[in-house]
């Protein structure tokens, strides 16, 4: 029943974490119950596609369009419960804990700043980025500047538009809407923006910040194969190689991000191993794949998605 698994690492120990979903539910794409759709861009197209369908009202209510990724605020609060899960498990709150997060598209260190804020005694929120930091730049800087995606051995983390950022940036501008408006359109329009004094001290007090290249993650996943016996993802990976330049005082709890299957080459790069895949799912790259390719264009995909649901 296992889709993804996680490891958290406190100080010198480890402790593994399992999502569990219900087995009735098909992850396959070949009975018709899942369309897979190839949109031409990165993600940062994909998330601005998604957005747009969502405030083309007509089309939303159409085709009864929903989320799940973590611009849906309820899987943000899904991911809330295990920060105060683990933190309770090492001693909160009767003792401060860190975080170290590998994030992309802010989601994931988003709720633990929603967890600090509902009263976890959390030390430090560490920002793990890849080599598309903007994230980590932004904190160091206080300056928000895209650049080009550089593709990466850690994919889900290769963003430069980061959804619940924006949500951050609401808070720390004291939930001025009209203000947050004006931020996100000068990123869309002239790629960049600056916080304001205020806002950038907020910033720097609740988040600490760090990057990783894509052989340190490699170097990371290869060292705690040899030392653990554990097989991290790449994504996992960045987070514990933040956590180990960051540590302080507080125990460090690093949160990972899926089954290292899902990335073999990396992996097998990294420390000469091809991870197994869950059980119910080893013979899936047997299985046919099929996916339609779509122009990175709002009516195109409109267009494709209607003809799905017909």
């Amino acid at each position: 029943n296992v889709i993804h698994k996680g490891i958290a690492s406190v100080v010198n120990g480890v402790f593994e974490f399992e999502f569990v979903v219900p087995r009735d539910i098909d992850y396959t794409y070949g009975q018709g119950r899942i369309s897979l759709y190839a949109v031409d861009g990165d993600v940062d197209t994909c998330q601005a596609l998604l957005k747009d369908m969502f405030n083309d009202f007509d089309f939303r209510d159409e085709v009864r369009l929903a989320g799940v990724n973590s611009i849906n605020w309820a899987r943000v609060l899904a991911q809330v419960v295990y920060y105060f899960t683990s933190a309770v498990a090492i001693g909160a709150p009767n003792r401060k804990v860190s975080f170290s997060v590998p994030t992309g598209n802010f989601g994931d260190i988003f709720a633990g700043y929603v967890a600090k804020k509902m009263g976890l005694p959390i030390d430090r929120l560490i920002i793990a980025t890849n080599q598309n930091d903007i994230l980590h730049r932004t904190v160091k800087t206080g300056n928000h500047t895209k650049s080009e995606v550089k593709p990466s051995i850690s994919p889900s983390m290769d963003i430069q538009v980061s959804s619940n950022f924006e949500r951050l940036i609401f808070d720390l501008y004291q939930r001025d809407g009209s203000k947050v408006t004006e931020l996100f359109d000068a990123l869309k329009n002239d790629g960049t923006f600056t916080l304001s004094n205020e806002a950038n001290k907020q910033l720097i007090n609740e988040f600490d910040s760090g990057c990783c290249s894509d052989i340190e993650t490699i170097q990371s996943i290869k060292k705690y194969h040899r030392s653990m016996g554990e097989i991290l993802c790449p994504h996992s990976a960045i987070g514990v190689s933040v956590s180990e330049d960051q540590m302080g005082k507080s125990p460090m709890i690093t949160l990972a991000t899926a089954h290292p299957a899902k990335f073999p080459d990396a992996v097998q790069k990294a420390c000469g191993v091809i991870p197994d895949l869950p059980s119910h799912m080893a013979d899936l790259y047997d299985r046919d794949e099929r996916m339609t390719r779509v122009p990175g264009d709002l009516n195109a995909l409109e267009a494709i998605i209607r003809k799905g649901i017909k």
